[in-house]
């Protein structure tokens, strides 16, 4: 009986047959890595589109939501939670006002300054969409044991914490003595 070799598996082994001096090894990881990421994004989109969102317009909805009262941020802020350029965050903002679920305002901090701010179709859409994106994700879960999740979060977290933990003067790794 032959075993099922996954996409990736096939792949490595394509690999160590024509670069048996290479180790492969990593794409074990990496690639399935990828492949799962691409699979998940369909899924959690297929969500946002139900609430007539795309992924970047859930995500500054949820930001604003998740500020708590009064539900609203500063554009620049914005971009820094959600990870995306101030002028692609200008974008999901135009479209988000044109639908009502944003407003722009002056700040009643800073007069100067501009904040965007949940409006109460907003809250009303966004909550409905957030509780829906989280059976989702319990559901995409559903085929790992609650151990295995565990696991898999506590991993993933300590290897993102290497990219995203600040690093010691010089950048490597090593101590700046």
């Amino acid at each position: 009986m032959t075993e099922h070799l996954d996409h990736v598996a096939r792949i490595q082994q394509a690999w160590a047959r024509e670069r048996p001096d290479l180790d492969v090894s990593p794409q074990g990881v990496i690639g399935r890595l990828h492949r799962l990421a691409g699979h998940l994004t369909d899924r959690l989109c297929a969500v946002y589109r139900r609430y007539g969102l795309g992924e970047g317009e859930f995500d500054v909805l949820a930001t604003l939501r998740r500020a708590g009262e009064p539900y609203e941020r500063a554009p620049g802020e914005l971009a820094a939670h959600t990870m995306v350029t101030t002028g692609a965050m200008t974008k999901r903002i135009d479209r988000l006002e044109r639908a009502g679920l944003v407003a722009r305002r002056r700040s009643v901090t800073d007069g100067r300054g501009r904040v965007v701010a949940l409006t109460r179709a907003g809250r009303e859409l966004i909550d409905q969409a957030f509780t829906e994106h989280m059976a989702n994700e319990h559901r995409l879960l559903d085929c790992l044991t609650p151990e295995q999740a565990a696991q898999l979060e506590a991993l993933l977290a300590a290897w993102l914490a290497c990219f995203e933990t600040p690093r010691p003067e010089g950048g490597d790794g090593r101590s700046a003595e």
